[in-house]
């Protein structure tokens, strides 16, 4: 098959979406497939084989300058006027100008691909992508809402709730566009309830397929370093828990010899910054970022336990990375978390989210207890290995493409079946 994959962004190593692009590609390729990879900025890593794309966008929100104004002589067209006046206007409005850009591309060369895989997009432009005769396949790893929600709650005033309203009303779009779509693919059971309650999709249009683990992820060489406690989420998003974690770490630090490394970049003077300040435990808090995946294993592998304190969760790669390598966990009972690691006490043990004092004592009886570490992080390993394969999920997704191009109508099932048997 010849396959089109669409992200309007793709961060590599964190977020996900830059993660997902990379790995699925690689192995859709190594199935015998073609594979073009259209991104908007930041754009993906890729393996060769897969060719990429660039959309690009007028990357507003890049660092060190996001909500950035840019020169004049930057602008292309009216698509880049309304991403500039979107951003003016406190609204997020790449994955619609994303969408228009892309779709503008595909007119230009409907005739090259045999499926179009959007990963969560959902900008209007895909069903214009579908109007071209394109068979449309379309990736939620979980509906956004949960984070809308989420961020409102934390939100201090009334004028920080009207800016995130403003920013999250691209949901309204992806909504409409997801319950068009003939066919959506998303990464947990959780993700499947979530997507048909907030917006709205036949669950009989949804299939589940998990998420997979490369195999660069391993358990460690070296001794991990006493009291090490790691953690990997957006430190500034109050989905990912990261202060219910930083207050919980405070109380320990009284009476233990514990470190906490966060896998983030703090913004300056934000939320997490703030909290570590009042809580008096900048000495043993840091932060890294911007390293290889090589340098995340050995960060992962180098921690006596991780903790994944996150409010939601659609699938939390990251969990499942650390469990592979066999890293002991303390975790959310939230969204797709418990899915991820199995039965309570196996791999990971889960509390409830945003209570500091469960969290506190779970982490706290796990460090005391390092043959139970040994047990959970050798359970964990084995989980992974079992379940979670990115050969596995190109397989399945393959077979999801085979199936929406059949149901199609447009011909291109036949093409699609000839490049499969020459494949062999």
């Amino acid at each position: 098959m010849r396959v089109a994959l669409l992200s309007y962004r793709s961060k590599p190593h964190c977020g996900g979406q830059g993660v997902y692009i990379r790995h699925l590609s690689r192995e859709l390729v190594a199935l015998g497939h073609e594979v073009e990879v259209f991104s908007g900025q930041p754009y993906p890593e890729l393996d060769d084989g897969v060719r990429l794309t660039p959309v690009p966008s007028l990357d507003l929100y890049r660092e060190p300058d996001p909500f950035r104004v840019p020169r004049p002589s930057e602008f292309r067209d009216l698509i880049d006027v309304e991403e500039f006046l979107t951003m003016c206007a406190a609204g997020f409005p790449e994955p619609r100008t994303f969408s228009k850009r892309v779709a503008r591309l595909m007119r230009q060369r409907r005739d090259d691909f045999d499926i179009v895989h959007d990963n969560q997009v959902l900008g209007y432009g895909m069903l214009d992508i579908e109007k071209l005769g394109l068979p449309l396949v379309a990736s939620i790893h979980h509906p956004i809402t949960f984070d809308r929600r989420i961020d409102l709650a934390a939100a201090t005033s009334w004028r920080k709730r009207l800016t995130l309203r403003r920013w999250y009303g691209f949901l309204r779009m992806q909504g409409r566009v997801a319950r068009r779509v003939g066919k959506v693919l998303t990464v947990s059971a959780s993700s499947e309830r979530d997507i048909a309650t907030d917006f709205g999709v036949d669950p009989s249009r949804i299939q589940v397929i998990p998420l997979g683990v490369d195999e660069v992820f391993r358990p460690p060489t070296a001794p991990r370093v006493p009291g090490r406690i790691v953690a990997l989420a957006s430190a500034d998003a109050p989905m990912k828990g990261i202060a219910t974690l930083l207050e919980a770490f405070a109380k320990l630090r009284t009476e233990r010899d514990v470190e906490l490394l966060l896998v983030t970049k703090p913004l300056p003077g934000g939320r997490t910054e703030k909290l570590v300040e009042q809580l008096a435990i900048g000495d043993s808090v840091s932060f890294v970022h911007g390293i290889t995946d090589q340098e995340l294993v050995e960060v992962m592998g180098s921690a006596e336990l991780a903790c994944v304190p996150s409010l939601y969760e659609g699938f939390s790669l990251p969990t499942a990375e650390l469990m592979a390598c066999a890293t002991p966990l303390v975790v959310s009972r939230a969204g797709a978390i418990p899915e991820v690691v199995g039965p309570d006490g196996e791999c990971a043990d889960l509390v409830t989210p945003g209570d500091v004092g469960e969290l506190e004592q779970a982490i706290a009886a796990l460090l005391d207890d390092p043959e139970r570490r040994a047990r959970m992080g050798r359970a964990g390993r084995t989980r992974v290995l079992e379940k979670f394969s990115w050969h596995a999920v190109a397989e399945a997704t393959a077979a999801a493409y085979e199936e929406v191009i059949e149901a199609s109508g447009t011909g291109r099932a036949s093409a699609s079946r000839k490049d499969k048997h020459a494949d062999r």
